[in-house]
Parts: structure tokens; C-alpha cells; sequence
């Protein structure tokens, strides 16, 4: 049996009809490439019963979304253009986040993903400004007519040496796909910085002293994983750790029915 990761999905509304939805990319990277069942978690928020997820969870990946976090989850008033937001997602996400830390469950942690991670634990986020050139900008290029185009691989990062991120890498400069409005504001404690864009902001995190594997990084490399070497390396290190906690996890509860 194979071992089964948690996708958070999204809240929208479409067409006036209520529907929870998720990454395709994600989906199929966590089946194709992690080598894994993905179960796709609705955005119940309060109504979520986090101990009987957790006991399902082998691993959690959480991908990008067409929202932002809403800035209430950081202190901070609600500006309409740092929008769209999804709430439900965010009250099913930070939790979330913080049992599978607690846990131990492997994190993998992408785009909204990981600006989540940065805001449940105790981080705050800030808008890029709009005047920048598109050629500089971490947000949707204007002129992408396609989702290859919106997910182009065109940015350098700057790896951090001696870093998680370096020893899965083994470099210090990759060209990512970067397409997200937000940015890191104040890094969350117990973040430790694996990688920064040419202007400085981080792209990249890893939970210090995390029980298992726990990634965060403001790309996309679920998009490109099966064509682009940065990208699969990322995600393999994570379906290691998703499967050595499934095989602990399925040991023990099979000792427990022994013993019970």
C-alpha cells in the first residue's frame, strides 16, 4: 500500500456553486513523482478533526492557490488589493501545518504553501510593489498567455552554502519559477533561511530542529518536476521521508495490535 500525502484544497466559489478544489500539478507530483497516494483534505477549518487526519497522513504538501493569506492570520488590516483571500483555507491550513510539525509528518511546502507555513508560525507577509519591471518581478508575468509561460523557469536564486537546501541541490545558484504576489515579510522563529532571490527576499525555508523533512520554498517545483533537475531533487529528498515515516508509523501501530 502506498503511503498517502495530504493536499489542503481550496474554498471557491464557481458559478455561484460552493466547491472545495486543488492543484492538478501537486496532485500529479505527489503520484507520479513522490510515488504516493494524494488525498485531497476539503477546507473545513474548525470542523477539520486534525487527530484523525494526522493519523492518516504520511505526508502533508500544501501548493500554491489563487488566494493569498488573508492578513488578519498576521496582525495586519485587510487591504483589498492584497487579495483575493480564502479564509477556510487558511483556518484549515495553519493548524494543520502546526499538528504536522508536532507530529512529525514530512512537509513539503510550495508558492501560498509556504507562506502559510511562514504565518502559522508567528511570520507576517507583504505585497511586491507594483512598479516593478515585469522582467523583475516575483508576481504573474502580464504577458504569459499560456500556464507554461506563467510557470516559466526565469529567476536566479542565491543558495544558501551549508544549507538543507545545498546538500539536496549540491549548488548555489538555480533558476526557479517564481509567480506570487506576497512576499516574506518577517521571517517566522524557527525558520532558517535556505535561499534568496537577487533582491533579497527569501525564497526558501526549512523549521529548524523539525522532526522530519520540513521545506518551505516560494516556487513552484511541482510544475516542472519530471523535465527540471532542481525541481525533482527537491521533491525526492521529501517522498524519502514520506515513505520512512509511513514504514515507522505502520510498524508501530502493528505493534500496538500485537500488544492491544
Amino acid at each position: 500500500m502506498r503511503p498517502c500525502v495530504l493536499i489542503p484544497s481550496n474554498f471557491q466559489i464557481v458559478q455561484e456553486q460552493e466547491k472545495y478544489t486543488a492543484e492538478v500539478r501537486a496532485a500529479k507530483a505527489v503520484a507520479g513523482v513522490v510515488g504516493a497516494l494524494p488525498l485531497i483534505i476539503p477546507a473545513l477549518a474548525a470542523d477539520l478533526d486534525l487527530n484523525e487526519v494526522m493519523r492518516r497522513a504520511d505526508g502533508l504538501m500544501i501548493p500554491g492557490g489563487v488566494s493569498n493569506v488573508h492578513p488578519s492570520s498576521y496582525g495586519r488590516p485587510a487591504v483589498p488589493e492584497y487579495g483575493p483571500f480564502d479564509s477556510a483555507r487558511d483556518a484549515t491550513t495553519l493548524p494543520l501545518i502546526r499538528a504536522a510539525l508536532q507530529h512529525g509528518v514530512p512537509l513539503l511546502m510550495t508558492c501560498r504553501g509556504f507562506q502559510e507555513l511562514n504565518v502559522a508560525l508567528g511570520g507576517t507577509l507583504k505585497r511586491e510593489p507594483d512598479d516593478q519591471p515585469e522582467a523583475e518581478k516575483h508576481g504573474t508575468p502580464e504577458s504569459a498567455a499560456s500556464e507554461d509561460e506563467r510557470f516559466k523557469i526565469r529567476q536566479d536564486i542565491h543558495v544558501v552554502p551549508g544549507g538543507t537546501l545545498e546538500k539536496i541541490l549540491k549548488v548555489r545558484r538555480i533558476r526557479v519559477n517564481s509567480l506570487h504576489s506576497q512576499l516574506i515579510d518577517e521571517l517566522a522563529p524557527g525558520l532558517s533561511v535556505e535561499a534568496r532571490a537577487e533582491d533579497g527576499s527569501v525564497e526558501a525555508a526549512t523549521v529548524s530542529g523539525s522532526k522530519s523533512f520540513a521545506l518551505g520554498v516560494i516556487f513552484h517545483p511541482e510544475y516542472w518536476a519530471e523535465r527540471d533537475a532542481p525541481s525533482l531533487a527537491i521533491l525526492k529528498p521529501f517522498g524519502n521521508a514520506v515513505r520512512t515515516y509511513a514504514n515507522t508509523t505502520r510498524r508501530s501501530q502493528v505493534l500496538e495490535s500485537a500488544d492491544a
